[in-house]
């Protein structure tokens, strides 16, 4: 695998997902794309002129919102309300070593835990997530007194890389290595898979940075996030 291979592949992840592996899910064209809302806000442009934002535009119903990284974030129109505005950094684990899995008991989590899936989100914070978004992987849950307290999973998807995302714990049950323990499953299952491990991270959370860093992931870029809601 080389540098350029990487690049070309990863450079706008969210539109090279749409327009590949997670085609058949994708909404719009040519000049921009989409998840449909209730699988993520999540959406991809080639580019960004007007045609690009009005493409964009139309994808998206009055009070929806949308998400985006790469080089090809717009500048919107007083039709959008910014609601969220970062940096975030891109990071690859080309390293084929397998990760420990630790001794937890893990299970798939399916369309019956969506309910705790979205509460435990709503609570932690680690991204969007939406009653469909179990279509983009596979999600794997830790229970504690049958409560869900931890999960990560798989969300986009390039080539032969593949997103880890959704990586929370509840408050209650931190610091007991619940997310190494699934990062390990959901990195390994990947690696059996013949798939490079990515994931996005906010760039100034660097405690999850560290993290990411002692698994064998590596900073490959930084990106720019925009999540708005269309107004009008």
């Amino acid at each position: 695998m080389t540098v350029s291979d990487i690049e070309g592949e990863l450079d706008n992840p969210f539109w090279s997902s749409l327009t590949t592996r997670h085609a058949h899910l994708a909404q719009g064209g040519t000049l921009a794309r989409r998840y449909p809302a209730t699988i993520s806000p999540l959406a991809g442009l080639p580019g960004v002129a007007p045609a690009n934002i009005a493409a964009l535009a139309a994808l998206v119903e009055v009070g929806g919102d949308v998400a985006t990284v790469g080089p090809f974030v717009p500048t919107l129109p007083r039709t959008w309300e910014t609601l969220y505005e970062s940096q975030v950094t891109q990071m690859i684990r080309v390293d084929r070593s397998v990760l420990p899995e630790g001794h937890v008991d893990a299970s798939i989590l399916g369309a019956a835990d969506v309910a705790e899936m979205l509460a435990l989100v709503e609570l932690t914070k680690p991204g969007p997530f939406r009653p469909r978004t179990i279509e983009l992987g596979t999600y794997l849950g830790i229970r504690e007194g049958g409560r869900l307290v931890a999960m990560a999973g798989e969300r986009t998807w390039v080539g032969d890389f593949r997103e880890v995302s959704a990586i929370c714990t509840h408050p209650d049950a931190q610091r007991r290595g619940y997310a190494r323990a699934l990062m390990g499953r959901v990195v390994n299952r990947m690696l059996r898979a013949g798939e490079i491990p990515f994931l996005h991270v906010e760039s100034r959370n660097l405690r999850a940075i560290e993290v990411y860093l002692a698994l064998g992931f590596v900073r490959r870029t930084e990106f720019r996030l925009l999540h708005a809601k269309r107004i009008s």
